[in-house]
């Protein structure tokens, strides 16, 4: 199964469903490669978007989203931290045969987007506000400052999410004290 193709023939549960997704993307003159696992429609090399089957839906979920028009409303949030990603959700196959002329027009904007060389603004990556608590103890120990300083953006971001979770001062303090060695290993908080 080193294929789209295959990959979709063996899904079983929403095959029906990434079937159609897929062929909509080919029909946009998209290629496509299984990326982490899943189907991924791509652009001169650029991933576009990528298929996401879960229990209750499929998702279809674009990763410039956020530059994408979007006149009828069917892109949605894939968490409740995302910046960039939006998703199609679908449900069953007449989701598909109904979303088609919106969902051509979004691979198209998407391949659009890619030409342009456009770049969604990541506020929350630019603008990073440090909890309290991790602020004191990169203050206190200055070779985890230097750590966390040499991190990229995103794991800087995914540990101030993890962090900053926490409710209780006690337990983000608990968490930095786990955290300390993975981010003197220059990980993220996914990566441990």
């Amino acid at each position: 199964m080193a294929d789209v193709a295959g990959y979709i023939a063996a899904a079983g549960r929403w095959g029906a469903e990434m079937a159609a997704l897929r062929g909509l993307a080919m029909e946009c003159g998209l290629g496509e490669a299984l990326k982490w696992g899943k189907p991924c429609f791509t652009h001169d090399g650029a991933n576009v978007a990528i298929l996401q089957p879960f229990r209750d839906e499929c998702r279809l979920m674009f990763f410039k989203g956020a530059l994408l028009p979007d006149p009828e409303g069917i892109l949605g949030l894939q968490g409740a931290n995302t910046q960039a990603a939006r998703v199609v959700r679908v449900k069953g196959p007449a989701d598909v045969a109904r979303l088609a002329p919106a969902l051509r027009a979004l691979f198209l904007a998407a391949v659009a987007a890619e030409d342009a060389g456009q770049r969604v603004p990541m506020p929350a990556k630019e603008n990073l506000e440090l909890p309290a608590e991790l602020l004191d103890r990169l203050d206190g120990d200055p070779d985890l400052a230097a750590a966390f300083a040499a991190l990229t953006p995103g794991r800087q971001r995914s540990w101030v999410l993890h962090v900053t979770g926490a409710k209780q001062t006690a337990t983000r303090i608990a968490r930095i004290d786990k955290a300390a060695p993975s981010i003197r290993a220059g990980k993220g908080w996914n990566e441990r």
